[in-house]
């Protein structure tokens, strides 16, 4: 039996019909990609007792997703429609042709604002009720705000907005860009919107901003990832919460290297962060299936690059399973370390040690110093003239404007690992 309370279970881009990338080979993507986030958010409504579950746009990925996001959508559409939940949801720009087609064949799911205008409903729980405020995409691109001609018109009691759009993105944007103090004018109690996957931090005093991605396709989406639990209560926003039911996760992990005696005391301090991990994971109400994680060896050691080899010839074709079940995976290791001496002592060198210490210590300083721009605008050219062989051009265009300073630093610091292994310690030589 529900309280006295409404509650609605909010959920970002779920995109049915994507496959998690990068994964082991002994990690199933059909149990770790968005029809199981999908069905865990359909327990969890059930399991709550919720009035309405939310979708804001883009819940499936493309057109030629039909008959799978069908059958993953339907099914849980029908197990919330026997529950009493209703399933509420607007298009995106990945999904505008699609989702209404879905919609057709699954007549239990209500879709707002189709073709680009606003809609509103009234949902209700006894004495608490809500009035939901969609719009949908009209086509894949849309160059101008929902609320430039038009906006809704709030209702007595608690106003949401359901809305996928690319916030403060500037004019230029084709999906529907918006900015914040237009959302502030349109008078609602909230915005739950879509498009952008790492989620904002929602709360009941400021219920307004991204859902986020329901489950982390990649490791630039890493952190927690599910729908967001809104309770209405004595006519307000009472409380907001985060429900983190991804089965993928992905994690950045920093795995300091100092005071190390050897590189295997590496894999030990490695072993120890993911050993913590899983501790945090296996008390979660849904332990993720696996998590995938990005690790970065940093700290000051002599040991950084001996250690890096080490770890990278481990098998990371298989997993590691924790306390709860969940899987874990190395996906990335990269190196960050620096040099046990100072990298201002090294630039007293007079030799390539101390050259190249120079150059990173003109990589620390801010920009619009010559001698760092000189550097970065030299390796920007570089690269550009790499990008624009034949061989790479199945790859797209990457963005030549964008900053070489990370990729030089990590570049420069293996290196300089290297030659102080070689080159003895000449800081008085001529």
């Amino acid at each position: 039996m529900r309280g006295s309370t409404l509650k609605i279970l909010a959920v970002g881009d779920i995109h049915l019909g994507r496959t998690p990338s990068r994964l082991p080979p002994d990690l199933q993507a059909s149990e770790l990609g968005p029809s199981e986030a999908w069905r865990r958010t359909v327990a969890a409504a059930v399991d709550q007792g919720v009035t309405a579950v939310l979708l804001a746009g883009d819940v499936v990925d493309r057109d030629d997703d039909f008959f799978e996001a069908y059958r993953a959508l339907e099914g849980g559409v029908n197990t919330l429609a026997d529950a009493g939940i209703d399933v509420i949801g607007v298009a995106g720009n990945h999904d505008v042709k699609v989702l209404p087609r879905l919609v057709r064949h699954i007549p239990r799911f209500r879709l707002l604002g189709e073709g680009g205008r606003w809609e509103s409903c009234r949902i209700e729980e006894r004495d608490e009720s809500v009035t939901l405020w969609g719009w949908s995409f009209p086509q894949a691109r849309v160059f101008s705000s929902p609320l430039e001609c038009d906006s809704p018109d709030p209702a007595p009691g608690i106003n949401l907005g359901l809305l996928h759009c690319d916030r403060d993105a500037g004019p230029d944007s084709p999906y529907a860009p918006t900015s914040r103090p237009e959302l502030a004018r349109a008078g609602l109690d909230g915005w739950l919107l879509g498009h952008i996957h790492k989620p904002d931090a929602l709360s009941a005093a400021s219920p307004n901003g991204y859902l986020g991605s329901l489950t982390g396709m990649d490791r630039s989406e890493s952190g927690p990832r599910g729908p967001w639990m809104i309770t209405v209560g004595d006519g307000r926003i009472a409380d907001v919460e985060h429900v983190p039911l991804a089965p993928l996760r992905w994690e950045v992990l920093d795995i300091d290297l100092k005071g190390i005696a050897d590189p295997f005391q590496a894999r030990e301090r490695l072993l120890a962060a993911v050993t913590d991990l899983d501790r945090r994971m296996a008390a979660l109400p849904r332990a993720p299936g696996a998590v995938g994680l990005s690790v970065t060896l940093s700290g000051r050691t002599g040991f950084g690059n001996a250690a890096l080899e080490l770890l990278s010839r481990e098998d990371r074709e298989h997993t590691h399973t924790g306390a709860a079940g969940t899987r874990y995976f190395i996906e990335s290791i990269r190196l960050d370390t620096r040099p046990e001496i100072d990298l201002e002592d090294l630039a007293g060198r007079q030799d390539p040690v101390g050259l190249l210490a120079t150059r990173l210590l003109w990589l620390e300083r801010p920009a619009g110093d010559p001698e760092r721009d000189r550097l970065v605008e030299q390796a920007r050219r570089s690269l550009r003239g790499q990008c624009a062989q034949a061989v790479w051009r199945g790859l797209g265009s990457g963005d030549d404007t964008a900053d070489p300073v990370t990729w030089l630093r990590h570049a420069g610091i293996r290196a300089l690992d290297r030659l102080l292994e070689q080159v003895p310690d000449r800081r008085d030589a001529d």
